[in-house]
Order: C-alpha cells, then structure tokens, then sequence
C-alpha cells in the first residue's frame, strides 16, 4: 500500500476514535464510528487474498448492523426525551437497544461470532489495530452510559462473554483465533464491573491493551501465527520467547503478574455488592483462559521440537525490535507493586 494512502487511513481511523471521545451529541459519536469503520477496511483488503475480502466483508456487515441499531435507538431516545446528549439515555428500550448496538461492535458474547473469523483473515498488524484501537470508541461509549445501562442484561452478557472465551479457545491452534478469544474474555471482565466501578473497567481496558498489544508485536517480531511456528520460537530468540511465556502468564491472569491486578480489585468489587455466586463463576471461568495459556507457555519453554539440523548451533534470528516493545513488555508484567496507590 503507497505510504500516502496508509497515512490518510491512520489518521482517519486516529479522527474517528477521538470524534467519538469527545463527543456530547450521538449524531457526533454515530459519525466518528463510521469514519473508524470506513477508514479500516481498506486496511484489511491490502493483502488482496480471498480470505482478507472474507474478513472484511464480515466486519463490514455487523458493524453496519450495529450502527444501524446504534443510531436507532439515539433516535428513539430523541423521541421520547427530546435530546440527543450522550448522557441522557433514561428509557428502557433505547438503552436495550444501544447495550445490544455497542455489544455487536465490540464483539461480547453472544454477538460474538464474527470476531474470530474476521481476525483469522487478517495480517498481525491489522488484528493488532483490530483488537486495541478498535475497541476505544465503543467502549468509551458504553463507560459513559453505564449508569443508565441494564445491569442484569450486561451481567448475563460478561458471564457468557467469561465462559465463552475460555471455552472456544481451548481447541484453537491459530495465534489469531486464540487472541480473538482471549479478548472476548477480557471483555466480559470490563462488562460484568462496567456498572458497579467505571474506574475499574477503564483500568481493565488499560491492563488489556497493553497486554495484547504486546502479545502482537512478539509474535509478530517471531513471525508466529500458530502454535507450530510458537513451539521453535525459543531456538532463534530465547529472550523473546520467555518474555511472550510471562506475557501469555499474564494474559492469563496469573499472580503477580499485571493481569492478575483487574481480576483481583474486580473480584473485590463484586464481593462488595454480595454477588459472591457470581465472583465464583467468573473466577472459575478465568481457570479456562488460564489452562489455555498455560498449555502455549509450556509450548514455547517446555517443550523441544525434532532438530534435524546437522549444526550444533541454532540459526538465531536478528533482535529487531524498537524500543516501545520491551517497555509494552514491562508494562504489561510488572504493575503489580501500584496496586496500594490504586487501592488508596
């Protein structure tokens, strides 16, 4: 793609996500959306492969869908209140609607489906931008509508969205598809607190992006798109394969990594409101995520592939990576000594 098309594209997706976080009136954020989903599939054609036209076509059509439906129940709500601010979202069925809207968007279970799919299709970069940037407007919508939102409906969402994620990955062997999964399950972190702390599904968001953007710029640095090309990563850059095994731990949740931080402090937050039932499944739930990435850590440190090299040396790949790479790696292993200052 010519330099020139990629930057008007960049800053158009940068436009459309900063129009929707500074927005007051749905008309202004409906519009930032559209320019974020216009500006993105081109970006996803570039391969010029059927499966990237198959990908986009999908992303296409849901994100049509929910905008469709987003921008139905702002008039909705216009119509019977009188008011397109953002705030004041008071009846029933226009907030339905719009939690449904900015589900389909952001791909939480059971609007689920086409997240997978679409990232299979696509290069790392453009997953990367998919699962990170993506993920800003939609939520920062539904941070700002919460209080108005339907609590039970958003707490059967995160519940699905937990279990869900945990589950499907589990007989993946796709880099893509397990990321895919692995953000559909973080998701249901954000959503099931979203409602009782705002805070804290901001911090979650925070944590979540980035763990995954690390996770993306390791494998793409190791050329890894399955669980093959992962498993003789350690041979040609053993210091960036055991920082992805830390990073997997902490997408994992595993203490006293930095995804162990939201889990915690959301668990306690759950507790707090005397939904401890609730606290359980979903704890039960991150076991599921957790054995999966467990099963890629011991793939990448534990386990030694045939070597039919007839040299006593493995051919060791060059380091290329800038310098944002080792600091997302520190970030998202190391923020566990701040909790006291979050806890304050």
């Amino acid at each position: 793609m010519s330099p020139y098309a990629m930057s008007m594209l960049m800053s158009s997706l940068a436009m459309g996500t900063i129009i929707t976080l500074s927005s007051s009136h749905w008309f202004l954020a409906w519009m930032g959306l559209e320019i974020n989903t216009l500006a993105i599939i081109p970006l996803m054609t570039k391969m010029h492969h059927p499966r990237a036209t198959e990908s986009a076509t999908k992303y296409f059509l849901t994100q049509a869908t929910a905008s469709a439906l987003l921008l139905f129940s702002a008039a909705m709500n216009a119509w019977m209140t009188g008011e397109w601010t953002i705030v004041n979202m008071n009846s029933y069925i226009p907030t339905t609607i719009l939690t449904i809207a900015l589900a389909i968007k952001l791909g939480i279970a059971p609007f689920h489906p086409w997240l997978p799919d679409v990232l299979q299709g696509l290069d790392m970069m453009t997953c990367l931008i998919l699962s990170t940037w993506q993920k800003l407007a939609p939520m920062a919508l539904l941070i700002l509508t919460s209080h108005q939102l339907n609590t039970n409906l958003l707490t059967l969402m995160a519940l699905a969205s937990a279990i869900i994620g945990g589950w499907g990955a589990l007989n993946q062997t796709q880099m893509r598809k397990i990321m895919a999964y692995s953000s559909i399950a973080h998701l249901g972190w954000m959503t099931l607190v979203i409602s009782f702390a705002p805070g804290l599904a901001l911090l979650n968001l925070t944590i979540y992006l980035m763990m995954t953007s690390s996770m993306f710029v390791m494998l793409m640095a190791l050329n890894a798109t399955n669980m093959n090309k992962l498993s003789i990563s350690w041979l040609k850059t053993p210091t960036l394969a055991a920082s992805m095994m830390t990073g997997l731990l902490s997408l994992g949740g595993l203490p006293p990594l930095s995804g162990f931080l939201p889990k915690w402090l959301i668990l306690q937050e759950m507790t707090k409101h005397h939904l401890g039932a609730l606290s359980a499944v979903m704890a039960l739930s991150a076991l599921l995520s957790l054995f999966f990435y467990l099963r890629l850590s011991y793939m990448i440190s534990m386990t030694s592939p045939p070597n039919i090299s007839n040299a006593n040396l493995a051919w060791r790949k060059k380091n290329n990576l800038s310098l944002i790479n080792p600091i997302l790696i520190v970030l998202s292993t190391m923020l566990m000594p701040i909790t006291p200052m979050l806890l304050m």
